[in-house]
């Protein structure tokens, strides 16, 4: 998907699914959030101290467009869509790939905030990520 610069693989599982063989809809929070970890791993690096400093969810919402099935071949792309001072925003497509085309299945934006574990307050994000997350927004991968 293009300006969408990170793709991550979901594996459907077959306990993701509900009666009528749709994808419960609160597993797409898991997908999303699956694919933010894999992007922040990406973009930021993976030597972060979690523990200490990290982001958390201040808000999420999600547009759904078509169900997810058991055996549809889905992925999630994802990429920061605004960069404040404490916080910033995720903008996530979970699309499913049929005969080589991306149908979007849901949208999401979730809106993180730095966040100090040890002090449990808020935090100015760091200038080494948002120069990262700034690089991430013009670069393909």
């Amino acid at each position: 998907m293009e300006g969408y610069p990170h793709k991550t693989k979901i594996q459907i599982r077959f306990k993701d699914t509900d009666a009528m063989g749709h994808v419960n809809n609160a597993n797409h929070f898991t997908y999303i959030e699956y694919a933010r970890v894999e992007y922040a791993n990406a973009v930021l690096g993976n030597n972060i101290n979690w523990n200490k400093l990290g982001f958390i969810m201040a808000k999420i919402s999600i547009d759904y467009k078509i169900p997810i099935l058991l055996k549809d071949n889905v992925f999630v792309y994802t990429k920061c869509s605004r960069i404040g001072t404490k916080s910033f925003d995720f903008k996530s497509l979970i699309v499913k790939e049929e005969n080589g085309i991306d149908i979007e299945l849901a949208s999401a934006t979730a809106v993180l905030v730095c966040f100090d574990y040890e002090t449990q307050l808020s935090k100015n994000i760091p200038e080494e990520w948002k120069n990262k997350l700034v690089e991430d927004k013009t670069t393909s991968h």
